[in-house]
């Protein structure tokens, strides 16, 4: 089997360059630079750097390390353009420019005056995933849904916008997607009953675009129903309204805090959507479209030209905002456009990104037992959908009972932190989530800016298995099968990054950042960092020497318990109970790492 990356490399861009940004795909095209947080616009998050490479990465050594001065989640990574590297953190949402020609000096400081009422409304801990650069630009989506273009030599703000209203519970923890003339981005507040959207906003002057919300009317949507497709069949009139009982899309969810990727050729951006609104399925019969679904738009119009909802009538959390990866492999003997997905329900998706197509869905952890399998047969009444087992359907269980041995738990078989995919290997580098739970709905009423999220949860490590609570794993996407598995005794909340050095990098909650071989998995190096990483790796040249760098800063979903100081074992959404022994590995802290082969 042969593939190709072709958005990630230079070829593919090159042929195009009107199709996208060019500054963006300029330093796309430059593995010694990071303009964006998925690395590339296909979401690979593959490097073509292999100075550090699987022979010589056990003598990695620290070479510097920078305080961020905040002590909660770090997810994302740093950016580098140039001689600078840009350094975000959670909220307040602070902004670093240092200076890599003279020892990370501080060029610049932008830090925002947020409302610190915004720190509540955040679901799963204060975390933002990471500024992106385009025409001059640092772009910075607040927590508080302000969203600012910074001048990237000074820092000054070029223009700033606000993209919802956080006492309605509508809050930021995404970066953004840079693409042609404009910057896309999502919002977040699933719990808060918020009806979610994604925007695109003009790149020079805030302006915006236009908007497509993920429930709701179909002038809402940005569907046409006769167009857009669901499996291949217009998605027809009315088709979300259709889905929920009277008025309840309007407060539905399907959120928009995930990944955004893009493919130039077909003018389409790719991201998922998340849970619906309420926990308790009960109280939003119908199939709550177009919640859990993945999306293809033109980004000039918004458009939406195909739709996959993932898993109808969600019963479980399984938000689907999780990154799609773009890669072109042969499937059997025709060379395809393929879009990679795992979501949070515990299935692998690979589909034809540019019809929508669905080719694979398998388990990425064998212990998922909510639903026997994806229904593949297309001439069958539920092809496409989720076979759910009785047993652990909260649904028909009903309200006010305890649905016990779900797995995987809410926060998925992966949550956000984004898979790599190595062209060399054709595999998939996955962080997993090895965890089951307990979930108990109940009814809730639905009141602006309060929580709206009805059930109880427990989670806890996947019984008869290895003990711990998460595996980092290579899976073949074409084949729908994982190759190797690396059990870790906690979730792994960090994003991968693969290189051309036959070496994938990833961090794990008690703070270790670990180099494995791209083919077995074994394991090269591995180094303890202050705190819990959730940050995801990233690597840059500087002065003809390969750099690689990552964020510690426990927190997130997994690690909320620390980072918000809870011990209520429901607390946190569930994860407080789960996670409680983290607490005896690691501690709060802020702090970028960078480590380096020694001279």
């Amino acid at each position: 089997m042969r593939a190709v990356h072709l958005l990630a490399l230079g070829a593919g861009l090159a042929a195009v360059p009107a199709l996208a940004n060019e500054s963006v795909t300029k330093g796309i095209n430059n593995p010694a630079e990071q303009v964006l947080q998925t690395v590339d616009y296909a979401n690979t998050r593959y490097s073509k750097l292999d100075q550090i490479n699987a022979g010589n990465v056990k003598n990695l050594q620290v070479a510097w390390t920078f305080s961020t001065g905040v002590l909660r989640g770090h997810e994302g990574s740093p950016l580098v353009i140039g001689n600078m590297m840009y350094v975000h953190t959670p909220f307040p949402n602070i902004v670093y420019a240092l200076d890599l020609d003279h020892e990370a000096k501080i060029v610049w400081k932008f830090e925002p005056k947020q409302d610190p009422s915004v720190i509540p409304v955040m679901c799963c801990d204060t975390v933002n995933r990471g500024l992106a650069y385009a025409d001059g630009a640092i772009l910075l989506h607040q927590a508080d849904t302000t969203l600012v273009s910074l001048d990237a030599k000074t820092g000054k703000v070029n223009w700033s916008v606000v993209n919802g209203d956080p006492k309605k519970g509508e809050t930021n923890t995404a970066t953004v997607l840079p693409v042609k003339d404009k910057v896309i981005v999502g919002i977040s507040g699933g719990e808060f009953g918020v009806q979610c959207h994604v925007t695109a906003y003009d790149l020079k002057s805030g302006k915006k675009v236009w908007r497509g919300y993920s429930v709701g009317p179909d002038d809402q949507l940005l569907v046409d129903p006769e167009k857009t497709t669901h499996l291949g069949k217009p998605v027809g009139k009315d088709s979300s309204l259709k889905t929920w009982e009277a008025d309840q899309w309007k407060t539905g969810g399907g959120c928009t805090w995930g990944w955004f990727s893009y493919d130039p050729k077909l003018n389409l951006m790719y991201y998922g959507s998340g849970n619906p609104s309420t926990w308790n399925p009960k109280q939003r019969p119908g199939d709550n479209k177009w919640s859990m679904t993945i999306w293809g738009r033109d980004v000039d119009t918004g458009m939406a030209k195909w739709v996959y909802q993932m898993t109808p009538h969600d019963e479980w959390d399984f938000d689907g905002v999780n990154e799609m990866i773009l890669t072109d492999q042969k499937v059997g003997d025709k060379e395809r456009p393929l879009l990679t997905h795992f979501d949070r329900n515990g299935f692998g998706y690979t589909l034809d990104r540019a019809t929508g197509e669905l080719l694979v869905a398998e388990k990425f952890d064998p212990v998922v037992n909510w639903a026997t399998k994806v229904d593949m047969d297309k001439k069958s009444q539920t092809y496409g959908r989720p076979l759910v087992v009785s047993k652990y359907s909260t649904e028909q269980n009903g309200e006010d009972v305890n649905s016990k041995g779900i797995c995987p738990a809410a926060l998925g078989s992966k949550d956000q932190q984004p898979a790599a995919y190595s062209p060399k290997t054709q595999l998939f580098y996955v962080p997993t989530n090895h965890v089951c739970m307990d979930y108990e709905p109940f009814k809730v009423s639905y009141t602006p800016g309060q929580p709206y999220v009805g059930a109880t949860l427990s989670m806890y490590p996947a019984p008869n298995s290895h003990g711990g609570m998460g595996n980092f794993i290579a899976w073949d996407g074409v084949n729908g099968k994982i190759k190797w598995s690396n059990p870790e005794q906690f979730s792994v909340w960090s994003g991968a990054l693969a290189t051309a050095g036959d070496v994938v990098f990833y961090g794990t909650l008690e703070g270790y950042l670990k180099a494995v071989d791209s083919k077995s998995g074994k394991e090269l190096y591995k180094f303890k960092t202050p705190s819990g990483i959730i940050g995801n790796v990233m690597t840059y040249q500087h002065k003809g020497k390969q750099f690689v760098g990552v964020l510690s800063g426990v927190g997130g979903w997994a690690g909320i318990g620390l980072a918000a100081g809870l011990t209520d074992p429901n607390a946190g959404l569930g994860a407080v109970g789960g996670y409680a022994a983290l607490s005896n590995y690691t501690n709060l802290g802020g702090q970028l790492t960078v480590f380096a082969l020694p001279n």
